[in-house]
């Protein structure tokens, strides 16, 4: 029997993937896959675009203090969190704008700005915006006098009437209150003594005229009690010791040496700014409260978040040829033990608080923490930051809403690899 032939294979036929077909096919296949791809890879890049931008603004400042910028491997912050968190915030109908800057390791990891500056004309917050500090300005006049005293220019073991010659305590106690009770607020007298009056319009020279009349709580350097008109003797020392204005000061000893361009101690180094947050009442802008600049040393300070960076960044070690390490141990070491402040539950989380020179200092989860808060009228700030880790979180925004102020907690949080916290509780009122 004849078996049936098997049809010739073409000569001119090749492998079955070189069919023009399947190759049309697999061409096809394989655009679509790129498109996909490359969709994903814009919506990441665009996703992740104010994160890198927060990053590069941090590795530019810290270029410019001369200092190589952290390699964000090492990052133990994830930064799209927070970018994401505080929009989160800066969306609230009582938020305006908000600045933030986060330091690890020593060195300036994050810097962003959020939100507008004038909620009437929408103008955007930047990193050169100019905030109030408000009253973490004290850290400023604390550390001007610290550097003085290493200078021989005073002591801080002087009593308050070799300085001042406006201040009256009860008692004469003005002449046993010395320079360090004055930073630290054992002054024996209520707390914020007549910021009423100060808020009046009041010369604050001779609000402090009007102290001795009080009862006295305490003698000087056994108690606390927060002051802001009484803590002002800490310019006309500056002013006495330097023979220099407190902002001239400011600069020469301070801001110039650190490296701090935008920072001023008055009304007009705010206003005159290129960019500066107007305060607001949720997002009605309002008018600067000018009460403040008139004591300098409680809460005269401006600056841009990124000068307020710089500056938390010296505080924890990283400019020692201008605030060397024993400076730094006298301001932060805790000189007097203070109540809680409030109830808020980040408030309640800290604990063993007391106050140094002009800083505060609290134990968190059995890290030791240094910090401070700001608030003048339709402004805020905080600063908080651990000197061992050499990691710290600082904050500026322009509305009355103290929603913000948890937040560098779930960001010390994460850095400590604890659990999640809601202690901002964005959604809540």
């Amino acid at each position: 029997m004849i078996s049936p032939r098997r049809p010739r294979r073409s000569k001119t036929s090749g492998p079955l993937w070189r069919d023009p077909l399947i190759m049309r096919s697999f061409q096809a296949i394989l655009a679509i896959i790129l498109i996909a791809e490359a969709i994903v890879i814009i919506r990441h890049f665009i996703a992740n675009k104010p994160v890198r931008e927060g990053i590069r603004t941090a590795a530019q400042a810290e270029r410019a203090l001369g200092a190589g910028p952290l390699n964000p491997r090492r990052y133990r912050v994830n930064y799209g969190w927070v970018d994401e968190r505080v929009r989160g915030i800066v969306d609230r109908k009582d938020m305006a704008g908000l600045a933030i800057a986060v330091i690890e390791d020593g060195q300036l990891s994050f810097i962003k700005a959020y939100g507008v500056v004038d909620a009437d004309t929408g103008e955007k917050a930047t990193p050169q915006t100019v905030w109030r500090w408000a009253s973490v300005s004290k850290g400023v006049a604390a550390t001007l006098e610290a550097l003085l005293a290493r200078q021989g220019k005073l002591s801080l073991d002087d009593p308050i009437s070799k300085w001042s010659s406006t201040l009256k305590l009860p008692k004469d106690n003005q002449n046993v209150a010395t320079l360090a009770d004055a930073l630290s607020h054992r002054l024996g007298i209520v707390k914020n003594a007549y910021d009423d009056r100060l808020e009046d319009n009041e010369d604050p020279a001779a609000i402090r005229g009007m102290y001795g009349p009080l009862f006295p709580m305490c003698p000087p350097g056994t108690c606390w009690a927060y002051q802001n008109v009484a803590f002002d003797v800490a310019h006309e020392a500056v002013e006495k010791a330097t023979g220099l204005t407190y902002d001239q000061a400011a600069h020469r000893y301070v801001f110039a040496p650190l490296g701090m361009s935008s920072a001023s101690t008055t009304k007009e180094g705010l206003i005159g700014s290129p960019s500066w947050a107007r305060p607001h009442n949720g997002r009605h802008p309002i008018p600067v409260q000018d009460a403040y600049y008139r004591i300098p040393a409680a809460g005269g300070v401006n600056s841009s978040i990124v000068d307020l960076g710089i500056w938390m960044r010296a505080q924890m070690g990283g400019a020692s040829g201008v605030l060397p390490p024993d400076l730094l141990w006298k301001l932060h070491v805790p000189r007097v033990f203070t109540p809680h402040r409030g109830l808020a539950p980040y408030d309640l989380a800290l604990k063993n608080s007391a106050y140094g020179l002009a800083f505060r200092a609290s134990d968190y989860q059995g890290h030791h923490l240094v910090w401070h808060r700001g608030a003048v009228r339709g402004s805020r700030s905080e600063i908080i930051f651990d000197p061992s880790e050499r990691f710290g979180v600082a904050m500026l925004w322009n509305s009355t809403s103290v929603k913000p102020t948890g937040l560098p907690l779930e960001i010390f949080d994460q850095y400590y690899r604890l659990p999640f916290h809601d202690w901002v509780q964005v959604g809540k009122p």
